[in-house]
């Protein structure tokens, strides 16, 4: 493991820092709100900029926008620009996921539609995979497309998604749809993208308890979509999520609420039961110490994946590891935190609680962040199987026809 930029590297992050430097916002537009309201003038903005300088998506093609750069390339801007104040960032799925499914699969006239509005930040995607009944089973899809019985070649979506960030400011989606009930799960599914603004298409957000809405019910009524809205072969969208599905694991980034360093702050100042600082507890401590030094693991496993991306390798499945174990902590982390707080802790009032109320939001988001991007369950099979070896789970349901399946009902 090398620590250090190579020449090259160096040189890429001083081009990068100038050019941050002299057009990076130098504080928050407003509220910075993370799913669009007040910041999502603020965020096309800042997308606009960097995509007329080549940083929006550094490892694209230049015919599409990019700079045709490297992996590390594009970790270098992101640890540069996380130091300024840049706007909430509502595109990461559509870049991270739903385009480049689209410019692997789609025709060269959709990707020319596509790409480049996407880009710059003047069309939002979302993505449409889970749903009520298979929860993280992303082949379990019950959500219909048939074909339009006009002869026209259309089809018609019906059904209904669920846990779709984005989907209420979004423009397009991807969804996959199940077209063959007579075959095995993972071979009778199908992928389109759609136009989120079709009145067969209604998105209900769903209120979190971490106060946000930035989760949604998805409900498609017989939406009539073209064939050239298809992406990959009919009966082999399972084939076009895994596409999908492996640029997740690399868009869903790790937590970002409150962390050990900042627990550490507040246990300094926060009596305890015999008067003296929390700090001095040796429960908090042994806690704090775990902490840090899953922390620290995580930071050299993220060291491993960059040399690897220095080398011009591509990063194993070891990537899982991260948001498993980041997730986990956060939650206790939070957890832990309001315990501390007494009764402090039930304020989670920005301008009331301590620390703005760091803690709270990250014990309320934590548990979403165990299922984005994979359940911890998913992930630790992924881990189980690829990384360490070990035999994979016994899948009874392999061969047997969908409308054969029980429907748990």
């Amino acid at each position: 493991m090398d620590f250090n930029d190579s020449p090259d590297e160096a040189a890429y992050r001083a081009q990068v820092k100038a050019w941050l430097e002299a057009n990076a916002p130098k504080a928050r537009a407003g509220d910075d709100d993370p799913e669009g309201g007040g910041s999502m003038a603020a965020s096309k903005a800042w997308q606009a900029k960097k995509a007329a300088a080549g940083y929006a998506q550094i490892t694209w093609p230049k015919e599409w926008g990019g700079q045709g750069g490297t992996p590390i390339q594009q970790v270098i801007f992101n640890q540069e620009e996380a130091h300024f104040p840049v706007p909430g960032n509502p595109f990461q799925i559509g870049l991270g996921m739903c385009v480049p499914t689209v410019m692997t699969f789609a025709d060269d006239a959709t990707k020319t539609r596509f790409v480049g509005p996407a880009l710059r930040g003047e069309e939002i995607w979302c993505q449409l995979f889970s749903e009520p009944s298979g929860g993280s089973d992303v082949a379990a899809a019950r959500t219909k497309a048939v074909r339009a019985p006009d002869g026209s070649g259309d089809w018609l979506i019906s059904g209904q998604k669920v846990w779709t960030t984005g989907a209420q400011f979004s423009d397009f989606g991807i969804v996959v749809c199940r077209t063959n009930p007579d075959a095995p799960k993972h071979k009778g599914l199908t992928m389109f993208w759609v136009d989120m603004h079709d009145a067969g298409i209604e998105v209900k957000p769903i209120h979190q308890m971490s106060g946000g809405s930035g989760f949604n019910e998805v409900f498609f009524t017989d939406v009539r979509v073209k064939d050239s809205q298809r992406l990959g072969a009919v009966d082999e969208g399972w084939k076009v999520s895994l596409v999908t599905l492996m640029n997740e694991r690399l868009a869903v980034g790790g937590p970002s609420g409150a962390g050990w360093a900042q627990f550490l702050e507040a246990a300094r100042s926060i009596p305890g039961l015999d008067g003296a600082p929390v700090l001095r507890d040796q429960a908090i401590r042994e806690k704090l110490a775990d902490w840090y030094v899953a922390t620290e693991g995580l930071k050299h496993t993220r060291n491993r994946t960059m040399t690897a991306l220095s080398r011009g390798q591509t990063p194993g499945p070891e990537s899982s590891i991260g948001k498993v174990v980041s997730a986990l902590q956060m939650q206790d982390l939070g957890n832990t935190a309001i315990e501390m707080l007494d009764q402090y802790g039930i304020l989670n009032d920005p301008e009331l609680a301590p620390m703005q109320a760091a803690f709270h939001w990250s014990l309320m988001f934590a548990p979403g962040l165990r299922i984005a991007g994979g359940t911890d369950e998913i992930l630790k099979n992924i881990i189980a199987e690829r990384v360490l070896g070990l035999p994979g789970d016994i899948r009874v349901d392999k061969d047997v026809a969908f409308k054969d399946m029980p429907t748990g009902r």
